[in-house]
């Protein structure tokens, strides 16, 4: 069977995993650094979407470590079609955390908002990319397990 990069069970995989997990963490702490984030429903979703992403991701990168270690990737349809569906799910979420995190950001420095003083609404803006990178990150490794999934 051919080796699809970044697929379960691949050393891309796991790279592409702990990406995630580091820009889910860096998005975290650039939203978690002021308590004021509490405030906003959109900054309070990005936070949980997160959070999700980086147990996700983590998890993921175990069963990867595992795999590349005992050099014997797992390709049960079944497995792969559970990881295809929950990294479609968190990309949407991560998605639509970043970019609501963004606007609302951008809403709250243009309108001139006393919620926005000094750097803080500068580092939500730095959250969203951030989860924007580990959208990224996902949405790559989803399409690897998908496009893996019809060889099965």
């Amino acid at each position: 069977m051919d080796e699809v990069p970044g697929a379960l069970g691949t050393s891309a995989s796991l790279a592409l995993r702990l990406g995630q997990s580091l820009f889910s963490v860096a998005s975290l702490l650039f939203m978690c650094l002021d308590v004021a984030f509490y405030s906003y429903t959109s900054f309070c979703f990005l936070v949980t979407v997160m959070g999700l992403v980086i147990s996700w991701s983590l998890t993921l990168a175990m069963v990867d470590a595992f795999s590349v270690f005992i050099k014997r990737p797992s390709r049960q349809p079944g497995i792969i079609s559970v990881v295809v569906l929950g990294d479609w799910v968190l990309s949407f979420l991560s998605l639509a955390a970043s970019c609501s995190t963004a606007s609302a950001a951008d809403l709250l420095i243009r309108s001139g908002s006393p919620f926005c003083d000094g750097n803080i609404c500068s580092r939500y803006q730095l959250s969203a990319a951030m989860a924007f990178l580990s959208w990224f990150l996902s949405l790559a490794s989803s399409l690897f397990n998908l496009w893996l999934l019809p060889i099965l």
